[in-house]
């Protein structure tokens, strides 16, 4: 009998660490369903990439598609207070009110948010969420523009001068950081080489309290503006940080190992406000990339 109970003691051991483990594990959603993206190709890798980190519990939460009939978008209510972080993957139809107020609450309490390459194309109709991004793919006329010189002082250019968002052709082509000291980003090389992407340019909003962690050379030759465009940024919203990254068109540019670690660490700060998981140790370098299997 005390045989068996010792073997059973040592057995509950074996899992208490699984299970503190588990219970340390951000909750984080992925909002997918609808975009000019092949969201069905990029979600699986940002789910996989995520959840190989460590520290997520991903879940993933489809909206109804194009055109769904009222009915499914009233039943469209995602349980924002049961996450950490919202990742969005979204460019699509307006959501319902409720599911904006949803969000913004959420985010304004303290929840993070992250914003992946279209998702910041989305709801240029939506104040709020035009507030919480900061620039988006818009018009010129839309709002201002925000670029960096050579030296990486910011340049704010009004609204309605200069281009309004776009991208040239797709390419490979260097991430150079702005603010190194930002824990999302801290250690990493200050210039790397990012996979085959769309590099946007020209992107308009209110970029107010907007903290710019990194920009591309939009180079000219690749149908460009000849500016440094900012690839990463955040903004606080409330009690909560939204987290921006313009990178990962397709699943070929998600799997660069540079994309992959922005936004795990990404997703981490913004929940919490400090990064533990580490730098890949096939970061890319400054004229070499490196993806991801």
């Amino acid at each position: 009998m005390k045989r068996c109970l010792f073997l059973f003691a040592v057995f509950a051991l074996t899992l208490l660490p699984q299970t503190v483990e588990a219970a340390d594990k951000l909750r984080l959603m992925i909002i997918d369903g609808q975009n000019n993206h092949n969201w069905r190709a990029t979600t699986p890798i940002l789910q996989e990439f995520l959840t190989r980190s460590g520290r997520f519990e991903v879940s993933v939460v489809t909206t109804p598609t194009e055109k769904s009939p009222a009915t499914d978008w009233s039943a469209f209510q995602p349980k924002f207070s049961e996450f950490q972080v919202v990742l969005s993957n979204y460019n699509g139809e307006m959501w319902p009110e409720s599911v904006q107020k949803g969000l913004e609450k959420f985010v304004s309490d303290g929840g993070g948010l992250v914003i992946v390459h279209a998702a910041n194309n989305a709801f240029s109709g939506w104040s709020e969420y035009n507030t919480m991004i900061g620039l988006g793919w818009r018009g010129a006329d839309f709002g201002d523009r925000v670029t960096t010189n050579d030296a990486g002082e910011t340049i704010r250019t009004e609204k309605g001068k200069g281009p309004g968002a776009g991208h040239g052709s797709q390419h490979e082509f260097a991430i150079r950081l702005r603010d190194t000291a930002h824990p999302v980003v801290k250690g990493m090389p200050t210039e790397w080489l990012h996979a085959k992407d769309e590099l946007y340019h020209g992107q308009r909003g209110p970029a107010v309290n907007m903290h710019l962690i990194a920009t591309a050379f939009a180079d000219q030759s690749k149908g460009g503006t000849g500016a440094h465009e900012p690839m990463i940024w955040w903004i606080p919203y409330g009690k909560g940080k939204v987290f921006t990254t313009v990178m990962g068109h397709a699943d070929y540019s998600m799997k660069c190992v540079g994309f992959q670690s922005v936004v795990s660490r990404g997703s981490e700060w913004s929940a919490t406000g400090e990064v533990t998981l580490p730098i890949p140790e096939n970061f890319p370098k400054a004229d070499k990339v490196s993806s991801a299997p």
